[in-house]
């Protein structure tokens, strides 16, 4: 399995909105960086996210999980970019802030710390338990 991690400003799509799509999920779509389309065509049924609140919050709030791998991006009139299906999993029992982020030693190479205007981005394993451990989740 591998780890990413999702960036969404709460005014266009919020965690809410993801936990209310339910088990149908929803795409993830309109990103238009072709890094960001790398990552995407390289998720996997069952890879795992964090949902991240871009601008407003800062924060990590859920996770979320992959349900249909790359196909194309039906807003894109190019026809060059793609998009993935996600579901909400669970609520972070508590948002990790990126300034909390930041002041974590641990977490000095995450590309959230290092690139964080990118909207789709990998996440290690070892950054994945540290950030859930910051959230106290099990």
């Amino acid at each position: 399995m591998a780890y990413w991690l999702f960036k969404s400003e709460p005014a266009t799509w919020s965690w809410a909105q993801q936990v209310e799509a339910g088990a149908a999920g929803t795409h993830w779509n309109g990103v238009r960086n072709h890094l960001a389309k790398k990552h995407l065509m390289a998720m996997q049924v069952g890879d795992r996210g964090f949902f991240y609140h871009s601008n407003e919050g800062k924060a990590v709030v859920g996770i979320v999980e992959v349900i249909r791998p790359y196909y194309p991006d039906h807003t894109d009139e190019t026809g060059r970019f793609g998009m993935v299906d996600l579901k909400a999993v669970e609520p972070l029992p508590r948002p990790v802030t990126l300034d909390a982020i930041k002041a974590d030693p641990a977490l000095a190479d995450m590309v959230l710390v290092n690139n964080s205007r990118l909207s789709v981005q990998p996440v290690t394993e070892a950054e994945w338990n540290r950030i859930r451990a910051l959230a106290e989740a099990p």
